[in-house]
């Protein structure tokens, strides 16, 4: 029987994602909101994992200058703002290129806010209280507010199917 619901629940995946994001406006903001909170999460794991020297993942330092990842947010915010600009990635005819650059728009800017204290304070106070508490409330509220009001209906109706099967 559980198997069957879930079948039943993962094939009415699809339909109520093109019932909810028709819109391509709608579905860029929801997938932006998405990637954003993914890639926060995603960050803030392997920054732990760095600092607890666990896991494949290392900081980046050419010649001993340490790379915050705050730079490859910021660039590839630019990126995205450029090919915005020459309105690519944001015709309803191409889903996929606005699916993409909506996704790596999400991704940036969680790379970029999470190092916003080092950008405000201009010190590297990633794990201090300073730089991590208020950081980290306002990004993970506001990422969630915003999921909730662009994927609100889609996330219920979903709900609604799981327990209807």
């Amino acid at each position: 029987m559980l198997l069957r619901k879930t079948i039943v629940t993962v094939r009415s995946v699809p339909a109520e994602y093109r019932r909810h994001f028709a819109d391509c406006r709608r579905e860029r903001q929801f997938l932006a909101g998405t990637s954003f909170l993914t890639t926060f999460c995603a960050v803030r794991v392997m920054t732990h994992a760095i600092r607890a020297n666990r896991g494949p993942f290392r900081n980046i330092t050419p010649g001993g200058r340490h790379i915050h990842h705050m730079t490859f947010g910021i660039t590839g915010l630019l990126a995205i703002g450029y090919l915005w600009m020459l309105e690519l990635g944001i015709s309803e005819a191409s889903r996929v290129g606005s699916r993409a650059t909506s996704i790596g728009y999400g991704c940036a800017a969680a790379l970029t806010l999470d190092e916003f204290a080092l950008w405000l304070n201009l010190e590297d106070d990633y794990w201090t209280a300073q730089g991590r508490e208020s950081i980290d409330a306002v990004v993970v509220f506001g990422t969630l507010l915003m999921l909730g009001v662009f994927g609100r209906d889609f996330l219920a109706d979903l709900r609604r199917i799981a327990s209807n099967a």
